[in-house]
């Protein structure tokens, strides 16, 4: 029924969450940010909202790419008094080159991968994630044999869900709306902005989350391992 898998990369795959974490607390003990903040949790709480808004600000168009990196580490600073913006310079350049090294997975991630390279599903990355970074965490976590081409919202300038960057993929890829499956973890992003592509889609939900939805995804799925079934 399908032919062509496009898969969201960061927390569909590539376990960013875990690996974004761990690369701030790591950066935060080098720049000894203990100085500021109470401790690592008091300025992952701050930069985390405050990133969170930026990329929605971000995918709506309200700020650049440029912008975003900039705000989203200057933020903690100024929240606890410390305007330092070379700091945060040197900060978010120490995150962009050490993240993509991360080589974390979410859970059933390659034995996923082998099972559908072994029945001959076309297997493409559909990301909002920047193109400095995105290919390289794959090839760190060993996964970048696995797909034909990686499709990144910065390729025609519109994030997911806008339903250009779906359209886009099909074209680049060769391949038909009607043959093809859009995985993702976001509600937004994957799911509404593929149905909204007419493709169809699996919402990878492992928090099993229950907020209301005004249409029901085509598949959902708690666990990778769980697409086996279906596929």
């Amino acid at each position: 029924m399908y032919r062509s898998l496009f898969f969201d990369l960061d927390d569909t795959l590539w376990a960013f969450t875990i690996n974004a974490r761990d690369t701030l607390h790591e950066l935060y003990d080098t720049h000894l940010y203990n100085r500021f903040f109470l401790s690592f949790d008091h300025f992952y709480a701050i930069y985390q909202k405050r990133n969170l808004e930026l990329w929605k600000q971000y995918a709506r168009g309200e700020v650049d790419k440029t912008q975003l990196n900039h705000l989203r580490f200057l933020y903690p600073l100024q929240a606890v008094g410390a305007e330092d913006a070379d700091l945060a310079s040197r900060f978010a350049s120490d995150f962009f080159d050490i993240l993509p090294t991360k080589t974390r997975l979410v859970p059933h991630t390659v034995e996923l991968l082998d099972y559908l390279s072994e029945k001959g599903y076309r297997l493409y990355i559909l990301s909002n994630g920047f193109r400095e970074l995105q290919a390289r965490k794959m090839q760190s976590a060993g996964i970048s044999h696995y797909f034909r081409r990686i499709v990144l919202s910065e390729d025609i300038g519109l994030l997911k869900p806008h339903p250009e960057i779906f359209h886009f993929a099909l074209s680049a890829t060769q391949s038909e709306a009607t043959t093809s499956l859009m995985v993702g973890d976001s509600w937004e992003s994957d799911v509404t902005g593929a149905r909204n592509a007419g493709i169809a889609q699996v919402y990878y939900n492992p928090e099993r989350t229950t907020t209301p939805h005004s249409f029901a995804p085509t598949y959902e799925v708690t666990d990778l391992r769980e697409l086996a079934s279906i596929l």
